[in-house]
């Protein structure tokens, strides 16, 4: 690792979640004696853990106050989803502060090379997938936007080991560096609430391969033209990947079998029946992880192990539970239409659909669409924010309809989905919506959903 020394500086850390406060671990390891702590919640609300920082003699500047006197820092730490067009940073900017973020550091003084993967939809576990397939004869460090914060193990990695990265679009917004081998899986509206347009929204997916070297690579989807259009702005070579045409070179689907081709070679890794995830856009999920891996150096045998083995990552169409011919999915990972489209494209048998929650500004027609004309749900129970958006959009559709039920919460909601399930459907979380309006995360959300599903009796 580069050597680095923050001793004499003022620096302010905004947002005090698990990066930042990793983020705070190191700085003062290497010497930061002047930091700034800052959160919008008041003193009662923090964790015990931020609390702690008041112990180690860190300064917090709290509530109302959070974003005070940042023009008069040298270097500020933004948390990731935090706008940059706040009055407050304009100012420090415009005084030439340095704004930087957890991630950008990490970047910056990673010794190893750095695979990244963004997209708005499959980024864990299509991250998850190259970290195994790289990590069966490598050391392979795996986080970002996933698990715990890796800047802590800075001084453990080498530059002969790897780095997975899973990235989101706030994390990118920043950054003047990209990784070696990068992949943009998919583009589709999200994040509307905090990003000013679906232009910003792409261009910041964007930075995983603007800041790329000749000799580096672009892993991009051909299918998903926000995607495809990336290759416009990417310095790396371009490999692409396809679920719907055959290509000269890149990993593609031909008759039900994943095939990567590359420098005048083709080998089959595995089929689409041998993989044991759901769905066709958990396919698209597998080309990437081939693709990235294989440029990363591992081999099609190792990748073919883990795309045949590999179950899925916990709140991704997860089996919770069968209950009398009733299967119940949590898909809580789906806050977008888009992922509870693909979700309901995976899922053959009757549905009863449990959506809505936290509104980010997103559309809901085109979901409506394919739950009424091409979808098996029988049923849709909204609940949260926007149950009256989806059940407006659904109202609008011409033609036959879902039933349509409104529930009070998640409790309300999977037991009348129960009720109403009979052997051989489905009663599917997947509520295309963030959670932030019932939930502090979809991981909660999930849970609840589960341990709702393990109470009901058999």
């Amino acid at each position: 690792m580069k050597a680095i020394d923050f001793q004499g500086q003022k620096i302010a850390v905004v947002g005090l979640g698990i990066s930042n406060l990793a983020l705070i671990d190191f700085l003062e390891s290497h010497g930061a004696d002047n930091i700034i702590a800052c959160d919008r919640k008041p003193w009662e609300k923090l964790e015990p853990s931020v609390r702690k920082l008041a112990e180690r003699g860190i300064k917090l500047q709290l509530a109302e106050e959070y974003l005070k006197g940042l023009d008069e820092c040298d270097l500020i730490f933004l948390t990731p989803g935090m706008r940059r067009d706040w009055p407050e940073l304009e100012q420090a900017k415009a005084k030439g502060v340095r704004l930087s973020s957890e991630i950008a550091l990490f970047m910056s003084l990673c010794p190893a090379p750095i695979v990244g993967i963004t997209g708005s939809s499959g980024k864990t576990t299509t991250t998850t997938l190259v970290g195994k397939i790289l990590g069966q004869n490598r050391k392979v460090y795996v986080g970002g936007n996933i698990g715990q914060p890796l800047i802590g193990q800075l001084g453990t990695i080498k530059a002969d080991e790897l780095v997975v990265l899973e990235l989101s679009s706030f994390q990118l917004q920043d950054l003047k560096q990209s990784p070696q081998i990068a992949s943009i899986l998919n583009i589709t509206p999200n994040h509307l609430d905090l990003h000013k347009s679906m232009a910003e929204y792409c261009e910041a997916k964007n930075n995983i391969v603007r800041f790329q070297s000749s000799d580096n690579w672009a892993v991009l989807n051909k299918d998903n033209s926000h995607s495809w259009n990336a290759r416009l702005n990417a310095k790396g070579k371009v490999v692409p990947f396809s679920i719907q045409e055959e290509l000269d070179q890149g990993a593609f689907l031909r008759s039900g079998s994943l095939i990567w081709r590359f420098a005048g070679e083709e080998a089959q890794v595995c089929s689409t029946s041998e993989m044991k995830l759901l769905g066709i856009h958990n396919v698209s999920n597998a080309l990437a992880a081939t693709a990235l891996s294989c440029l990363a150096g591992a081999t099609v045998s190792a990748a073919s192990s883990v795309l045949t083995t590999f179950t899925g990552v916990e709140h991704r169409l997860e089996l919770v539970r069968s209950i009398g011919g009733v299967k119940y999915y949590n898909d809580s990972i789906a806050t977008t239409p888009a992922r509870t489209q693909a979700a309901l494209a995976a899922l053959k048998a009757p549905v009863h659909l449990i959506a809505g929650g936290y509104d980010k500004n997103l559309p809901f027609e085109e979901l409506a669409l394919f739950i009424c004309k091409e979808s098996s749900v029988k049923t849709v129970y909204t609940i949260g924010t926007t149950a009256e958006k989806i059940e407006r959009a659904i109202a609008q559709v011409p033609g036959e309809k879902p039933k349509v039920q409104r529930c009070e919460n998640m409790q309300d909601a999977v037991l009348k989905a129960a009720a109403a399930a009979k052997t051989g459907e489905l009663v599917l979380l997947s509520p295309a919506c963030a959670s932030y309006d019932m939930f502090p995360n979809f991981q909660v959300r999930g849970q609840v959903f589960k341990e709702l599903v393990e109470g009901l009796e058999a």
